[in-house]
């Protein structure tokens, strides 16, 4: 499953790694492309959807 997500308050190149390793740590065959000049969040995931975003909730992000 492929998910989109937009994160407001992701503003550099850290907060996209700190997003990428919460996915991880839910789904580790997990592909992350989070991209802070967009906001963009696109994961490649076998995982809930819900489950992935409270790990990005949870990591201090808040997805729409």
């Amino acid at each position: 499953m492929t998910l989109q997500l937009k994160v407001p308050n992701m503003a550099c190149s850290a907060c996209a790694t700190t997003i990428t390793k919460a996915v991880i740590a839910i789904d580790p065959a997990a592909t992350v492309d989070a991209d802070p000049k967009t906001k963009q969040v696109k994961i490649e995931t076998q995982a809930n959807a819900a489950d992935i975003k409270q790990a990005i909730v949870a990591a201090g992000y808040s997805p729409e």
